[in-house]
């Protein structure tokens, strides 16, 4: 395989979308045949160190500030200029934004294979949808990141047959921890009594879809069961402070703990006993596949993917969304039942591991790009027998 990549990505913010291009970056950059370039939208945000150590400095960036401006057609024009330059064998795209930028300009610029990217199932206005779906046309294959996107997809009129599932993947080995459960805590401003049980969600607080007021609602009732129950909301955004004053509001604002961003999650998931999720959609969490590669057992919201990752009442449990009163007391259960949390977190492990690691992710995506890049020779040859038949 001789193969020039181009990687779209839309900024190195911390998001879902974000954190999963990055780590294609990661699996593709030393694999032999394969040249990687990186090309974004916003050179902003936390994870851009992550691309710098892997060699991605000089980059190109497309500042999109509407679909509908003259500005979108410069940056187009550059774009495809750029994907010309470098003979691009694929593109591939990240979410929504790249997906319409990206595809449209592989598109006039002819790049042979084209691989769109789509991980959610809402948020998406009719107008977006709408322009998104006409991306998609242009498009050889969408990567779907569960089979509920899959689904979502094909409702919303994709064609079926354009649609790839590969699952998000995380780095199980970046699980191994040298901290202790005190250390940790320490370090993170959290009490440091072992008789503390620790409920956490990792959830930005950018959006209202990630729901953490589900979260407080059921953490008061657990408060009221568990008096050693503490809770933890990580993550940042513009909606923290009201998220704050709401816990206070219930009295429990002293049992929760808000740490901000997380740079090492795997640190607090270690010294977590049960995590949550609350979305109200999703297509795919990053955030159950990291609980269960901590070995951490798992109540979520049957949202999107989350019933193809969690095996409800053997790795976890999942409750309908915005129903904070069975949210809790499928906390309760676990809180009080160590030997099954321990059961369950043990189980979310090993199905990581079988399903959701880089690996598996690594083999999925390598052999899409094979299967893709030899339809297209086969299509030139085609092109050429008959060709050739015409000419005699």
């Amino acid at each position: 395989m001789n193969t020039k990549i181009v990687k779209l990505i839309p900024s190195f913010h911390q998001g879902g979308s974000e954190s999963q291009a990055i780590q294609l970056l990661e699996i593709l950059k030393d694999i032999e045949g394969i040249r990687v370039e990186l090309a974004c939208l916003d050179r902003e945000g936390v994870l851009r160190s992550r691309v710098d150590e892997l060699g991605f400095k000089d980059f190109p960036t497309y500042p999109l500030t509407s679909f509908y401006d003259l500005n979108f057609v410069r940056q187009l024009y550059r774009f495809v200029k750029f994907l010309k330059e470098k003979e691009s064998t694929i593109i591939e795209t990240s979410d929504f934004y790249t997906n319409v930028f990206g595809l449209i300009a592989a598109a006039i610029a002819r790049v042979p294979v084209r691989i769109g990217t789509k991980r959610e199932t809402g948020s998406r206005s009719k107008a977006q949808s709408f322009l998104e779906r006409f991306a998609f046309r242009f498009a050889d294959v969408i990567v779907a990141n569960s089979e509920a996107v899959r689904t979502h997809l094909v409702e919303n009129g994709v064609d079926a047959s354009k649609i790839e599932v590969i699952y998000n993947a995380v780095d199980l080995k970046s699980f191994t921890i040298k901290k202790t459960r005190r250390q940790i805590c320490e370090s993170l401003g959290l009490p440091v009594e072992e008789e503390i049980r620790f409920v956490t969600i990792i959830a930005n607080f950018r959006s209202e879809n990630k729901n953490q007021r589900m979260f407080l609602r059921a953490a008061q009732k657990v408060s009221e069961t568990i008096g050693s129950a503490r809770f933890v909301l990580a993550g940042e955004g513009e909606l923290l402070d009201a998220h704050k004053k709401f816990a206070d509001e219930l009295g429990i604002g002293k049992k929760c703990f808000f740490p901000g961003r997380i740079e090492r999650t795997e640190e607090l998931l270690f010294a977590t006993d049960v995590c949550v999720l609350t979305s109200r959609f999703e297509g795919f969490s990053n955030s159950i596949i990291e609980y269960m590669a901590a070995s951490k057992p798992v109540v979520a919201t049957a949202v999107g993917g989350a019933a193809e990752a969690i095996e409800d009442s053997r790795t976890g449990f999942l409750v309908a969304p915005e129903d904070h009163l069975a949210l809790a007391k499928r906390l309760v259960e676990l809180l009080e039942d160590g030997a099954k949390s321990e059961r369950f977190g043990q189980g979310g492990y090993a199905l990581a591991k079988a399903r959701f690691s880089v690996e598996t992710r690594r083999d999925k995506t390598l052999a899409l790009y094979e299967r893709l890049l030899n339809t297209i020779v086969e299509r030139t040859n085609s092109k050429h027998i008959v060709s050739t038949k015409s000419v005699n």
